[in-house]
């Protein structure tokens, strides 16, 4: 369980992928994973395995969508749960990221 990185083979888009909890015990290994990649680069974090997801999470993708260019920022929240599409609609992140 936790955080998973993949490159993409041109350098132009990073996946990380969330599995199990989505909380503050990931927020280091999270930031890290996009701290040094270019800002304007296509961001895919894949919650496909992510079971629960808490306002720490939430915070964590303010922060990448800040990193990346607020308005800008190309940031894509893949394969999310019901639950977790809930979270995001309840705290209106949804308007902010693409949510699929």
């Amino acid at each position: 369980m936790g955080l998973r990185t993949q490159l993409s083979d041109d350098g132009r888009e990073l996946t990380l992928s969330i599995e199990g909890r989505f909380d503050f015990t990931l927020h280091m290994e999270f930031r890290e994973a996009y701290r040094g990649q270019s800002p304007d680069m296509r961001y895919v974090i894949d919650l496909s395995r992510t079971t629960f997801m808490d306002s720490s999470a939430m915070g964590m993708l303010l922060l990448l969508r800040e990193y990346a260019g607020e308005k800008q920022a190309d940031i894509h929240l893949r394969d999310c749960s019901e639950a977790v599409k809930k979270v995001l609609a309840v705290s209106h992140l949804d308007s902010l990221f693409e949510v699929g």
